[in-house]
């Protein structure tokens, strides 16, 4: 049987994306996209695809619709990996691409993802779990951070987050806070090999990253940064710094959230931190198995063309963030409606606030959060990111400025509406929306409770046993219970609250009204 003529994919992605930051590289500039350029050039030349994707890059035959729906242009940059001059060859254009955006946000090194923040945090639990067996992570973490720790099989301990009770929101956590609970997981004979913190939140609350590294440095343990909701920090004088500078050994970047890429792309940074040599084979290996080995070009694309924009446009991030901040004070203007990042000082761990996160507070209208993202969306075609019992949040792109007379408007139409009315009277009677429930007792480890022999009980029968699934009330995504977790009463009333409510649902769980729970069988202890 004759060789097949494929590059050795494993080897030559290896080599391409070995991007590292170097003082002997050559000069770059912010103004380049090589990559994105690249793929113009490859379509420039109108080549012929016996390959795949199945379009073959043109409108002709079952491709018709597809065009029309997508625009030709996208199916012939819609390029495959493994292209000379794209993506192989001795110093490619994704090479170059990585290294620009390295330095664009101040890391050594970055990885370009196609899988998202959520390929980010598995990749990074992958990798810490080569440092050791334990991780103390904010009990606020994204669901794919539990899927991490669950897959890579660590040890997790919890430093909890300041909470808004009144908003229903998780911030930050603090140097001291972390310090205490690093300290006790010394004497219970199980440090932390890694820390893991989210900053900054989904609300634009940001947290101490410099000094939370400090403490992770000095107890001998890397700093993981979720920084999924701050790919733009950094790139204006009024926005935070980014993390990478600030001393965290790994970011995450969700990339396409408010830095302007395509929705499922994202950014692995890797800082310039003492754990870094240790880090960095780790990461790549990891990164191996959570990437797709048909990698789109579309996304990585838009990363190198996002990381272009934040990187060189300064002046349109400003005016962003001047129309955000008049928009806030239109809404303090108002007494039906907050600014909930007002009170953001009475929470030791935050330090800063994403000017470009408004989350607003229509609480002393008597509607709820709930009800208003609903209303928003069935009346003026307005979209929030996500609500709480109190609270609506909004989120602007970088360099973007939407209409907020437009959205002022229909914020003040909503709460002056008859269907206003009829909410203000079901709210009384109702009463409060549950708040953020404690978490239960972690009675095994996470993989245990996951593998085990499991059974589905009632929800009444559920509370003082063992989950076997992560659940987490979207948006925002945050686990209120993680596999080997005791479910609590509280937890089991949020959760049916969050499902009941117009705009929430429960990931990970048996059925849409959180009606039963998989539990582990023979649990009771």
């Amino acid at each position: 049987m004759l060789e097949a003529d494929v590059p050795d994919a494993a080897h030559t992605l290896a080599d391409t994306r070995d991007a590292r930051v170097s003082e002997d590289a050559p000069e770059l500039s912010q103004e380049e996209t090589p990559y994105a350029d690249a793929l113009q050039a490859f379509v420039d030349q109108q080549p012929v695809h016996l390959m795949v994707p199945g379009h073959g890059g043109d409108a002709d035959g079952l491709s018709r619709k597809l065009a029309d729906f997508m625009g030709e242009r996208t199916l012939k940059l819609d390029v495959p990996m493994l292209i000379e001059g794209i993506d192989l060859g001795e110093d490619p254009p994704l090479t170059r691409s990585l290294q620009l955006a390295a330095e664009a946000w101040g890391a050594r090194r970055t990885w370009f993802l196609t899988n998202g923040a959520s390929q980010a945090n598995r990749t990074a639990a992958l990798a810490i779990r080569g440092l050791g067996r334990s991780v103390l992570s904010q009990r606020s973490a994204h669901s794919s951070f539990s899927d991490g720790v669950l897959v890579s099989g660590l040890i997790p301990s919890f430093v909890q987050p300041s909470v808004d009770h009144v908003n229903g929101m998780a911030h930050g956590v603090s140097p001291e806070s972390l310090d205490r609970a690093l300290r006790e997981a010394d004497e219970q004979g199980r440090p932390a090999a890694a820390v893991y913190v989210i900053s900054p939140s989904y609300f634009g609350s940001v947290s101490d990253v410099r000094g939370l590294a400090e403490v992770a440095h000095a107890h001998g343990a890397p700093l993981v940064v979720d920084g999924a909701w701050g790919p733009h920090f950094g790139f204006h004088a009024d926005l935070p710094e980014s993390p990478a500078r600030l001393g965290a050994d790994l970011v995450i970047s969700s990339t396409h959230k408010l830095g302007g890429s395509l929705t499922q792309s994202a950014m692995l940074h890797l800082g310039h931190g003492p754990f870094a040599d240790r880090l960095e084979p780790l990461i790549e290996r990891a990164f191996t198995m959570t990437a797709s080995t048909s990698t789109s070009a579309l996304l990585s694309g838009s990363l190198d063309i996002a990381r272009h924009a934040l990187a060189t446009g300064e002046a349109e991030i400003g005016r962003s963030i001047e129309a955000a901040r008049a928009f806030r004070q239109r809404l303090r203007e108002d007494p039906r409606f907050g600014v909930v990042s007002d009170v953001f000082d009475q929470f030791d761990d935050i330090v800063d606030t994403d000017l470009l996160r408004v989350p607003i507070d229509v609480s002393a209208s008597g509607v709820t959060g709930h009800w208003m993202r609903r209303q928003m969306v069935a009346e003026h075609d307005i979209y929030f990111e996500m609500a709480t019992a109190t609270s609506v949040v909004a989120v602007i792109g970088a360099g973007k400025v939407p209409d907020y007379d437009r959205v002022y408007r229909a914020l003040v139409a909503a709460v002056e509406s008859d269907a206003a009315v009829f909410e203000r009277a079901a709210n009384d009677a109702e009463g409060a929306f549950p708040a953020l429930p404690v978490p239960g007792e972690l009675r095994m480890l996470p993989s245990e409770g996951f593998l085990g022999e499991t059974e589905l009980v009632p929800a009444a029968e559920a509370v003082g046993r063992v989950s076997s699934d992560t659940l987490a009330a979207y948006p925002p995504g945050i686990p209120n219970v993680i596999p080997g977790e005791e479910i609590t009463a509280e937890t089991v009333a949020f959760l049916q609250a969050v499902a009941a409510s117009p705009t929430g649902y429960v990931r990970g769980a048996a059925d849409p009204a959180v009606s039963r729970f998989r539990v582990v069988k023979n649990d009771r202890v």
